[in-house]
């Protein structure tokens, strides 16, 4: 229930916690194509990956991304949930995380109340307290191209106990930027993904590692 001051509120997925980094795959591929990328992603060091439901295939990519990969070696998540129902397909077909592009406390609190993580999207403080409020495992903040690290910082006087995830027009050029802002992780979409072949992802994937271990 929203302004619950203790909801239901499931932990972090270890894989983006100590990680950083969530992989956005959305567009038009193949299961075969994502689990391609799911591999060179994993070769490379990176530990969670959401699939967007407003993709083709998407819940068939979930299922067979979760049924190839170990948990510990690639958290499997679904985006774009809009509601109940979608989050009920997602989580049966493998998806481990949810994650939402606006702060709705219906699904927010029904995946609360069953343990599964869920990163809803805000962007104004009003909306990122009630997303926490109705039980968030953290707030994605969206679009954080717009807001930068600047906007982190600032949040962080009020609002500096609720975790943030960055998304939106990140790259290995700015990601560090953004964490050591102090957002927990980022979400790294189209810049990484690209156009799905396995080599190039590697290969950004490995650079945005990197960027990331330096900041530590």
């Amino acid at each position: 229930m929203p302004g619950d001051p203790s909801p239901a509120r499931a932990p972090m997925p270890d894989a983006i916690a100590r990680g950083r980094v969530i992989t956005i795959v959305r567009g038009e591929y193949s299961t075969a194509a994502v689990l391609g990328v799911g591999d060179a992603l994993s070769e490379a060091g990176i530990t969670a990956v959401e699939v967007t439901l407003n993709s083709p295939s998407a819940l068939a990519s979930i299922t067979a991304l979760s049924e190839r990969h170990a948990e510990h070696q690639l958290t499997v998540g679904a985006g774009t949930v809009l509601d109940v129902a979608s989050a009920q397909s997602a989580v049966d077909a493998g998806a481990r995380f949810l994650v939402t592009p606006t702060t709705d406390p219906d699904v927010i609190g029904w995946a609360a109340r069953r343990g599964v993580p869920i990163f809803p999207g805000a962007m104004t403080p009003t909306e990122i307290l009630l997303a926490w409020s109705s039980g968030a495992t953290a707030v994605k903040l969206f679009p954080a191209s717009v807001c930068g690290p600047g906007y982190v910082r600032d949040l962080a006087g009020p609002l500096g106990d609720i975790p943030l995830v960055a998304v939106g027009g990140i790259t290995a050029e700015n990601a560090a930027a953004f964490l050591g802002a102090g957002v927990g992780a980022v979400g790294v979409g189209s810049w990484l993904i690209g156009d799905a072949e396995p080599g190039g992802v590697r290969r950004r994937a490995a650079s945005l590692v990197a960027s990331l271990g330096a900041e530590r």
